[in-house]
């Protein structure tokens, strides 16, 4: 028999976070179950996401080094608190669950004052700032990568490695062969930056390409997100260089591209990692120096180790390196075929699946029952003491 249960999802109002909590949601709703969102402004604002789903914008407080930040945060972070109550007695969630973000603290409060049971989702290899503050109490910690950074060992007992949830165009390309590449055919360079694109993508890639061997560069069709700034400077390089180029500041068929890309240079966000490794696609991957705690170098290490990606430091992401990493992944017999399946191998096609299973049990007797191998010891989620 079906049982329908309610759920309320808390993300920050970024893709990384949103993207994941939205491919839950929709997995949950199509068991038959009712999704509520809590988000910021900015979350309620992305389109095509959560349109089946209440959507409730709390106040969350930002508390940076500045303490002239932490009285308004506090208070905004109280109020929001007080919202999510009222929520919950409404609604009345079967469990909450944070994936990131500051809507997530007074989401999370909410339901610990409740006695709702909660769960976290941490997207990156490094434990986030509000997951780390939340770790201790809530009552399942989800995670993408086997080997998670500032995660304190003691609570190995209620960690899952499910991976990031992926939109499921980009999983249906987990069955599709990685596309045919000879000697004499089209080779395909597909460049993403994140969703403004990166400006040191627009001036080293076009340089190093234009370094390759001819027999190569003849060959290349590039597809490259770049800043509105950046795109026609970047339009006229590749004229002058000969190359077909498609330019845009966004592009909404992403799973399309990856399809058929033979190779992929990006950032090294958490949801690019996830669909790089679902599909099967080799890269050369550029961390964001910036990123909080250095997370995207730390994303990039499974893959980058699994023999799927190089990685590349900002610093020394020059044209000269770009064009040398380029030959050894490009002209090398069989070499992006066998980085296609070294990346394909660190996917985890089935982490919104198995999220939802695991919410699903979280507040109810288990039903799923299978060990998550987290490094080298499997663990379960630990129920003692969460309320039914």
């Amino acid at each position: 028999m079906s049982i329908s249960r309610h759920f309320v999802l808390a993300a920050g109002g970024t893709g990384g976070h949103m993207i994941p909590a939205h491919a839950v949601a929709e997995e949950l709703m199509a068991r038959g179950h009712h999704v509520a969102l809590v988000t910021d402004e900015r979350g309620a604002k992305i389109p095509g996401i959560f349109e089946r789903a209440q959507v409730h914008v709390l106040p969350a407080g930002r508390m940076t080094g500045n303490p002239a930040s932490w009285a308004p945060a506090i208070k905004a972070i109280l109020a929001g608190r007080a919202m999510a109550r009222r929520l919950n007695e409404t609604f009345r969630p079967t469990a909450v669950v944070g994936f990131g973000g500051y809507p997530t603290v007074p989401t999370l409060l909410a339901a610990l004052a409740d006695g709702v049971p909660t769960a976290i989702h941490e997207q990156n290899a490094v434990l986030g700032r509000v997951n780390r503050l939340a770790a201790r109490r809530v009552d399942a910690i989800v995670t993408a990568y086997p080997v998670i950074e500032r995660l304190k060992d003691k609570y190995a007992s209620k960690v899952h490695l499910i991976g990031n949830p992926v939109r499921e165009e980009v999983k249906a390309l987990r069955d599709e062969e990685f596309p045919p590449l000879t000697d004499e055919s089209v080779f395909r360079l597909l460049v993403i930056g994140g969703s403004q694109g990166a400006s040191i993508l627009s001036s080293v890639v076009p340089d190093g390409l234009a370094m390759l061997p001819l027999s190569l560069r003849r060959r290349l069709q590039v597809t490259q997100q770049c800043r509105a700034a950046d795109i026609e400077r970047v339009r006229g390089l590749y004229a002058s260089l000969e190359i077909p180029a498609d330019l845009a500041t966004y592009f909404n068929d992403v799973p399309e591209k990856l399809g058929w890309s033979h190779l992929v240079i990006a950032r090294a966000g958490a949801s690019t990692l996830a669909e790089l490794t679902c599909a099967g696609r080799p890269a050369i991957l550029v961390p964001l120096p910036s990123a909080m705690d250095d997370h995207q170098t730390a994303n990039a290490r499974e893959m980058t180790e699994a023999g799927g990606a190089r990685t590349i430091t900002q610093a020394r992401f020059t044209a000269v390196e770009l064009a040398k990493q380029m030959q050894k992944m490009a002209m090398e017999p069989g070499a992006l075929q066998n980085a296609a399946k070294r990346a394909r191998a660190c996917g985890r096609p089935n982490a919104a699946r198995d999220m939802a299973d695991l919410l699903e049990s979280i507040g109810h007797a288990p039903i799923v029952n299978d060990p998550v191998r987290v490094g080298p010891t499997p663990v379960t989620l630990n129920l003692q003491g969460v309320p039914a």
